[in-house]
């Protein structure tokens, strides 16, 4: 079965309609046109593009217009690189049936406690997607809305790897606990190296925000907190940075 015969979610709840944004960029538009689960309304392309995304624009109202044309239906400051889609947000998929799917011994996760900017979010997919991470778990209140700078940020990511939204991140480490997943706190005074701290191959990272970090009753609730070992020249790292350094020691382990 190819990618573009699979969903990439396995819920079927799709956000109400009448709610859309303009996603843009070229690789996060080809990852959102290849994508069954994704509803495109309407797609923009300067000519040069639509030349290189035609064989996935069959079922897309499609206008080819000019680079100005473009940026004019876009923020002021977005990258669109010949490309904006209007979309429909994704199906936001369940986290037990994303667990179940994914086979034991392989189920990795990151969980977000609170991390805001799209930008490290987007940066965060990416990365997770790059190390074969089974989903990206955030907090329905306290994250950002899927928006076509998240999905610019994510460079396809967004289409790639589902982003699990949850009422309460307790509970959600909670039922990654019934199905045997360790969680593990990313801080900097975590209690050992992030190496140290894995224990099998099926794990969830939890990272907080800049600044404040993980929570204190959220760290609590965690099997263990790790730190990424540094020289101690720069007291911390950008959370995204942080992110893809522990999504590859996980991999790593793993293998």
């Amino acid at each position: 079965m190819t990618r573009r015969d699979r969903p990439l979610h396995n819920n079927q709840h799709r956000p109400a309609p009448g709610r859309t944004y303009w996603l843009y960029g070229f690789h996060a538009a080809r990852a959102a046109l290849g994508n069954p689960a994704r509803k495109v309304v309407r797609a923009l392309l300067i000519e040069a593009v639509a030349l290189k995304l035609r064989p996935l624009l069959d079922q897309v109202p499609t206008e080819i217009c000019s680079p100005q044309k473009l940026a004019q239906a876009l923020p002021v400051d977005a990258v669109h690189q010949g490309v904006a889609l209007l979309c429909e947000p994704l199906p936001e998929p369940d986290l037990d049936e994303v667990i179940e799917s994914t086979k034991p011994g392989s189920r990795r996760f990151a969980v977000l406690d609170q991390i805001t900017d799209p930008h490290n979010e987007g940066a965060i997919l990416r990365s997770a997607a790059a190390f074969g991470f089974g989903g990206v778990v955030v907090q329905a209140r306290h994250s950002p809305p899927e928006s076509g700078v998240l999905a610019k940020a994510a460079s396809g990511a967004l289409d790639q790897i589902p982003r699990i939204t949850v009422v309460n991140i307790a509970r959600a480490r909670e039922d990654m606990a019934r199905f045997g997943i360790w969680r593990i706190a990313l801080a900097g005074d975590g209690r050992e190296d992030i190496r140290a701290a894995l224990n099998g191959s099926d794990v969830a990272i939890v990272l907080g925000a800049e600044g404040s970090g993980v929570r204190r009753l959220v760290r609590e609730r965690c099997d263990t907190s790790a730190r990424i070992p540094m020289s101690g020249t720069i007291e911390s790292l950008n959370v995204s940075n942080a992110a893809a350094i522990a999504f590859y020691e996980i991999a790593c382990t793993a293998k």
